[in-house]
């Protein structure tokens, strides 16, 4: 067993405990409602003058202090540790099927997006900066869809593990419903009503769990992966510049 295999543990332990830390307080201190909560004749948007909640989007959940800081804080570590396990991940594939190199190479550029699309949602409080915010996690959810469906092609046209007969059906399935969870997220997001809200947030909730769930089935690859795997991607590129130089 090597170490790398902690890797995808924890990305997704970080953030399924870290997201539901941040639900945790936000719920505490009033400021989103339980997503057991159907009921929002006390919401925010109303006149009402009693104590009022809002929808518990992940989003929401970290707009206030103090799990805004808590918030932050995760969804930093959770997209540098994304970043790293999209660049090994693309690593492994070099260094075993070379051959799948270009649809390896897609796939890292949508992992490297969606990256620095949730460390801009993570950084750009949805109370001030909305639309920063809101394109951040925009484009992390929709280059999720793309990257989960990649990998789990090269899954199918790979083997590094030897058990892909196992996972590529159980990632068929995690990418479907990724693909579902955030098509249902988008349509419900865009309604007024305070029904239709709640039940974006309730797919949002389930697109995060999804995800994590898909992210924690590479362990299989990671425990066999090594740190000399990184090297050809370094090898590549003295490649190219001596072919440049001569």
């Amino acid at each position: 067993m090597t170490w790398w295999v902690l890797l995808p543990i924890t990305l997704s332990t970080v953030s399924f405990v870290g997201s539901w830390a941040v639900y945790g307080l936000a719920v505490f201190h009033k400021h989103v409602c339980p997503l057991s909560n159907w009921d929002y004749k006390n919401s925010c948007d109303s006149n009402s003058s009693e104590a009022c909640c809002n929808v518990p989007t992940i989003s929401t959940s970290g707009r206030s202090a103090p799990e805004n800081s808590l918030f932050t804080a995760i969804t930093n570590a959770g997209s540098f540790l994304f970043l790293v396990f999209a660049v090994c991940h693309h690593a492994h594939i070099m260094e075993r099927n070379h051959g799948q190199a270009l649809l390896s190479k897609a796939a890292l550029a949508f992992g490297c997006v969606v990256a620095g699309g949730t460390f801009m949602a993570g950084n750009c409080n949805p109370g001030y900066l909305m639309t920063l915010h809101y394109l951040g996690a925009a484009i992390s959810f929709v280059c999720l869809c793309f990257y989960s469906l990649l990998l789990t092609l090269l899954t199918s046209r790979c083997t590094l593990s030897g058990l892909e007969f196992l996972l590529y059906p159980a990632r068929i399935i995690f990418t479907i419903i990724q693909v579902i969870a955030t098509i249902c997220y988008c349509a419900f997001f865009a309604k007024d009503e305070h029904f239709y809200n709640h039940l974006s947030a309730v797919f949002e909730w389930i697109l995060s769990a999804n995800m994590e769930l898909f992210e924690l089935s590479f362990v299989v690859e990671f425990y066999i992966f090594s740190s000399s795997m990184l090297s050809v991607l370094l090898e590549k590129k003295d490649e190219e510049k001596s072919f440049i130089l001569s």
